[in-house]
């Protein structure tokens, strides 16, 4: 096994019939002598929509900031290789207030049609007709659709997203995880998103892992007609069994976060 002192980010073998995109072994990260990551063996392929979960300190961030390639000079050892065709939406959407929406998709895009890309990804993410609008002009909900659209314009083969929807009320938030599924089903990324939403985790992904203390303590995919939402089939034992392992007090959990 490899040993490294810091990130290691590689290009793995990937194609777009669900190549691994995202490949870690034995991945450890720490800080100030203590680990924060212990041991992490993790595959994501094209196409796959995989949410992690975990309490706060779990480790989520570290994971993701080192996947990202964002963790220069943190130590630890493992394998991590990722595919470069990487991007990160966050819980702040992070526009550039003095530039207008499409200057903001198309941002540091090259080519003669990079204007016609921005154009489709702004339809696609249900803002056509705003190019030209200013970020101030936006509600959160439209801000973070603009920041998805900036996030697929490259066609990325890795998608992260930390928290994206966080911030937002709970009727956009559920309109955004509609978008989010469509966009991902229509560009197929493989996607990690890091979320404290038991719920949202249950709505969106395909497999959800959940983090305790730096080790991967569940690894669980789900099936096609799993309950995605509250009343159907199955998903009230599932959202029980995963604020079980997330070591949530049931009967005193008003809401599925942690």
């Amino acid at each position: 096994m490899a040993e490294h002192t810091g990130p290691l980010s590689t290009s793995t073998a990937t194609d777009e019939s669900g190549g691994a995109v995202i490949e870690a072994r034995n991945l450890v990260r720490g800080f100030d002598g203590r680990a924060v990551l212990r041991g992490i063996d993790l595959t994501i392929r094209r196409g796959e929509f995989v949410a992690l979960l975990g309490r706060s300190g779990s480790g989520k961030s570290t994971l993701l900031r080192a996947i990202a390639g964002l963790d220069d000079g943190v130590p630890g050892s493992g394998v991590l290789e990722v595919d470069p065709r990487r991007a990160v939406v966050f819980q702040d959407s992070r526009l550039l207030p003095w530039s207008r929406v499409l200057d903001n998709v198309i941002l540091g895009l090259g080519g003669a049609d990079a204007e016609a890309v921005g154009r489709e990804l702004l339809r696609e993410v249900e803002l056509d007709g705003r190019e030209k609008a200013w970020p101030r002009e936006l509600s959160g909900g439209q801000q973070q659709r603009v920041a998805l659209a900036r996030s697929l314009v490259r066609e990325p083969a890795v998608l992260l997203a930390d928290e994206p929807f966080g911030a937002l009320d709970a009727l956009t938030k559920l309109k955004m995880h509609d978008l989010l599924r469509r966009l991902v089903a229509r560009h197929r990324p493989g996607v990690l998103l890091i979320t404290h939403d038991v719920d949202e985790a249950i709505a969106l992904a395909d497999r959800i892992l959940v983090l305790d203390h730096g080790i991967l303590s569940v690894d669980l995919t789900l099936d096609d007609g799993a309950g995605r939402r509250p009343g159907e089939p199955g998903f009230a034992e599932l959202r029980g069994s995963l604020l079980d392992a997330l070591g949530v007090e049931q009967d005193s959990a008003v809401a599925a976060t942690v």
